[in-house]
């Protein structure tokens, strides 16, 4: 993976990514969002404006329901929707807009063996290794079937970004626990997900995957889709877009990528305009 390339936002010459890229794939947390929170103002009208311009992807290992509060709520109808895709729980599920409504066209979901030995490995492991915190420590639930995916939250699916930051910032907690859950379950992916996330989703299924499905469904090459996320380091869930072949930009917080699209509709309406 050494010829893997990863850009700094801020070094990407967007000029010449204009001319290089046919779509937009964005994470959510911490990259268009802060975790669990919906878009500012800002971050959404020009999140829509760029749809507009090229079609933009979310892909997220949170479920459907967070994209509604944190997105959808915040664009309205201000975005071209029939531009934008979603594919929540890292790519196992495909939502598009079908006109009136966003429409499920594809759901991975595991089985429910699989399902129950995710939750044991979890737990177990999770208590084992001394993450697995008092109820009255957490902040909502710490294990949530999402169907297509299982994810552990040390500090609760509810917990302030603050305390999430703090939790494990060099991710060796985190790391820990996947390495040992994904022993225990070699039919399955296991990962290190959001800052306080272990996610357990079908085999092969991560945001390499998503691009692929990505490609397909807008008849383009990976190679010709940017992805921006601030995971990007090589245990990162970002990373795998770039091992799959996406221009891989990788920022820090909301306010990069805000820069970043701003800057790339800039290039792109010039474009257009033309």
């Amino acid at each position: 993976m050494g010829d893997v390339a990863i850009h700094s936002w801020d070094e990407v010459d967007y000029g010449r990514l204009g001319g290089l890229i046919d779509a937009v794939g964005f994470d959510l947390d911490t990259t268009l969002a802060k975790s669990k929170t919906p878009m500012t103002r800002e971050m959404a009208d020009a999140f829509a404006e760029l749809t507009h311009h090229i079609p933009c992807a979310v892909v997220s290992g949170g479920k459907y329901h967070l994209f509604t509060n944190q997105i959808l709520a915040m664009i309205g109808d201000k975005a071209d929707r029939n531009n934008l895709h979603l594919m929540p729980t890292s790519g196992t599920r495909y939502y598009a807009w079908n006109g009136s409504s966003w429409q499920c066209r594809y759901a991975h979901d595991l089985s429910p063996e699989d399902r129950d030995a995710a939750i044991e490995s979890l737990t177990r492991h999770a208590k084992e290794q001394g993450l697995w915190l008092p109820d009255d420590s957490i902040w909502g639930d710490r294990l949530e079937d999402r169907g297509s995916q299982i994810t552990f939250s040390a500090l609760g699916q509810l917990a302030p970004v603050e305390a999430k930051e703090a939790w494990d910032p060099d991710r060796v907690k985190k790391n820990r626990l996947a390495a040992a859950v994904a022993a225990d379950l070699p039919k399955l992916t296991v990962r290190s997900g959001g800052s306080t996330s272990i996610d357990v989703v079908a085999k092969g299924i991560d945001k390499a995957y998503a691009m692929r499905q990505l490609s397909g469904i807008l008849h383009v090459p990976v190679s010709r889709i940017a992805f921006i996320g601030d995971r990007m380091d090589p245990d990162g869930n970002d990373y795998p877009t770039a091992v799959a072949g996406a221009y891989a930009i990788r920022v820090t917080c909301p306010d990069d990528t805000l820069e970043a699209i701003r800057r790339l509709t800039a290039v792109l309406s010039l474009t257009t305009a033309e």
